[in-house]
């Protein structure tokens, strides 16, 4: 729809269809009889006639309108004076005005077609001719329940300046039913000569008392000239005995306006509200593509600023440090206290085995059990799982019934008061459980988010996954961190304090992005939520563009349905209430509205890139593309990675952000329709079960 009424639009201003071919240089004239005649020509039945006003009646007509600064303005003077005249009007304008149309006749004056675009009728092909034609007609039948019998054909002036192309679209219009009007008098006010010389044009004949067809516009461009020369002409020739009125009353045919039944005026209402949406259409995409730029632009400046905050608070702080006795007798907390790792498991059998060895393999000197919950899984994860042997590794097997569940039946058993939730395609590093845990040593910290990162990036599509994860998830949670608003901790890799979930009742079930609803659910609470940078998780993403749009629609419907479930935390108080008025609007513009709006928005640079003035789109992506670039360098020297990604990003613009929004799209459409939708797994490829030095992950077991 919006790629219609865009064409539509583009069509009726002329950046769309067929573009008039050139005139030759040396134009052959028409015959000399057709430079003889009249203004007023009828080229019905092959056999040209034509008319010549009578003596002192002149007939004023008005071309290119109607326009809603200067058509009225000259209606009000015709008024004043009791004259009246003819507008030859463009199709597109009379759809775009049709209040402004239906007072034309209603004043007394009369109407005529001029086109639909203003087409060069005698370099365009026939079929457009007949098309410009037929379009005007039932852009008046819309807008004021008539058709015309008049036209003036765009760029025609005098019968002896009629060209042998202008002749042959004459007799073609003719033959179409239409009275074919030039001029006696071309003013060329379109030029704006100043008001007396188009005065002067107008009054060339005045003193032999001659009738004339006076040719004036009261479109495209300024015409303040216009309105004063026709105020003056009038107050000049009235005196006289000169009469103003329309080409057909001053020749006495029948009205230039024939009534049209409900049928056709239906049809014609039709085209006529799908220009003034088409129009509607382009203004207001024009003032979404400059508010999304200027929303990008804030957006990008406020996750560097946040980004270099946390940054310089980060190193400010430095590592922990050890907590000293705080009275004689009495032990200091336990700056290593024990840790609770709970892995769901369903269908991990590729990379159980690397999650669980990279979970025992660590330097965390406290103690570290691991559950892996296996969640009826299908395959021989649980199989795996009991041939590691290991101490410290407890298996719970049980019945299928989602994530959350195995979650919370992993929580059920864990022993320690710091429980780490880890996907079970997911590996750490030696140091991240000691990194992941040590922000708990602030007791108002009840979740720590930790760096996700991705494992599979040796495709474009893995590329494309891994700047996503730099610059997009791990800037905004340096943000969320400093606003103390985080609503993801992320399902890859969370610590969370034991009594802080069993306050919001553990992992919820009843959204599909669990990890956003339990993060908003903490946030409320008035705990502290934190990003640690170096808390480092290595995780498989999805390897086609089936399964990545599988996975972000579960995280976009789910983060939503978190969204709609938190909402009154935007008008509480305390923790709640920072968390709801400073993270709710930031996701709801710019994960949901900005997305919606996105593809519209392409489509309107698009558009512009293809019909109208290119440089303005090339010039404004290429600022968008250099943008993203230099705040994602920044964003990978941050997470201490190399800038070579970011060759991908070009391509990313084309394919991988749209389907982003596409994303959202659907996601927005099956909410709207109240659907429900069901958790979408992704097949896992074993990326850490091979090689995963190839990855940058960690090393010394399979």
């Amino acid at each position: 729809m919006l790629t219609v009424l865009l064409l539509l639009d583009g069509f009726a201003h002329g950046a769309v269809g067929e573009a008039p071919r050139d005139e030759p240089t040396r134009p052959v004239p028409a015959p000399a009889q057709a430079r003889s005649a009249g203004p007023v020509l009828n080229l019905a039945g092959g056999v040209p006639r034509s008319r010549r006003l009578p003596p002192k009646t002149i007939a004023l007509t008005f071309d290119d309108g109607p326009d809603p600064e200067w058509t009225p303005r000259i209606l009000d003077v015709l008024r004043r004076h009791d004259a009246h005249a003819t507008f030859f009007t463009i199709g597109a304008h009379v759809a775009e005005n049709p209040a402004l149309t239906r007072r034309i006749p209603r004043e007394g004056n009369e109407i005529g077609s001029h086109t639909y675009t203003h087409v060069n009728l005698a370099t365009a092909p026939a079929w457009r001719g007949r098309l410009e034609m037929d379009l005007t007609q039932r852009a008046l039948a819309g807008a004021a329940g008539v058709h015309t019998r008049l036209m003036r054909m765009p760029y025609s002036s005098r019968p002896d300046g009629l060209t042998e192309p202008e002749w042959r679209a004459a007799e073609r219009t003719g033959a179409a039913g239409y009275i074919v009007v030039l001029t006696d008098r071309d003013t060329e006010d379109w030029a704006r000569p100043g008001t007396a010389k188009i005065v002067q044009t107008a009054l060339a004949a005045e003193r032999r008392g001659e009738g004339a067809v006076v040719m004036l516009h009261d479109s495209g461009g300024d015409r303040a000239q216009t309105v004063a020369a026709v105020e003056r002409i009038i107050d000049r020739l009235q005196p006289r005995g000169y009469r103003f009125t329309t080409l057909t009353q001053a020749l006495g045919m029948p009205s230039a306006e024939v009534p049209v039944p409900a049928h056709e005026r239906a049809v014609g209402w039709t085209l006529v509200a799908a220009q003034r949406a088409a129009c509607a259409l382009t203004g207001t995409m024009g003032a979404l593509f400059v508010a999304a730029g200027i929303l990008y632009v804030l957006r990008l400046v406020l996750l560097l600023v946040f980004a270099h905050v946390h940054m310089r608070r980060v190193r400010r702080l430095g590592p922990p440090v050890m907590p000293e006795m705080t009275e004689i007798g009495e032990m200091p907390p336990d700056p290593f206290p024990p840790v609770s790792v709970v892995v769901p498991a369903y269908n991990e059998e590729a990379g159980i085995a690397a999650t669980i060895g990279s979970l025992l393999d660590t330097d965390y000197p406290g103690i570290v059990e691991v559950i892996v919950v296996d969640d009826g899984s299908t395959d021989s994860t649980a199989a795996i799982v009991d041939s590691i042997g290991l101490p410290g590794v407890h298996l719970i097997r049980k019945p299928n019934g989602g994530k959350p569940s195995a979650l919370n039946a992993g929580l059920f058993v864990a022993r320690s008061e710091i429980l780490v939730l880890v996907d079970g395609d997911t590996v750490f590093q030696r140091d991240t459980i000691r990194h992941l845990v040590a922000p708990f040593a602030d007791p108002s910290v009840g979740a720590v988010s930790g760096n996700t990162k991705v494992a599979n990036r040796g495709g474009i599509l893995g590329r494309w996954q891994h700047i996503e994860y730099v610059i997009g998830f791990n800037l905004d949670r340096r943000m969320f961190d400093i606003l103390q608003c985080m609503p993801t901790v992320p399902g890859a890799i969370g610590a969370f304090r034991r009594s802080v979930l069993a306050e919001v009742g553990c992992v919820p079930g009843d959204t599909l992005a669990e990890d956003t609803d339990l993060t908003m659910a903490i946030c409320r609470t008035g705990a502290r939520v934190v990003y640690e940078e170096k808390a480092l998780a290595w995780t498989e993403t999805p390897s086609s563009l089936r399964q990545l749009w599988r996975q972000r629609y579960r995280w976009c419907y789910g983060t939503m349905q978190a969204m709609w479930k938190h909402r009154r935390s935007v008008v509480e108080t305390g923790g709640s209430g920072r968390f709801g008025r400073r993270c709710l609007p930031y996701l709801a513009v710019f994960q949901v509205l900005f997305p919606l709006f996105a593809p519209a928005v392409d489509l309107f640079a698009l558009f512009g890139l293809l019909f109208l003035d290119p440089a303005v789109p090339v010039l404004t992506w290429t600022a968008f593309v250099a943008a993203q670039a230099a705040a994602g360098a920044y964003a990978l020297w941050l997470d201490g990675e190399t800038v070579r990604p970011l060759w991908v990003l070009p391509l990313q613009q084309f394919v991988y952000r749209q389907l982003m929004y596409l994303v959202v799209v659907q996601s927005v459409v099956t909410a709207l329709l109240g659907a429900r939708l069901g958790w979408h797994t992704v097949r896992r490829t074993g990326t850490f079960a091979v090689g995963r030095e190839q990855s940058r992950g960690p090393v010394g077991y399979t």
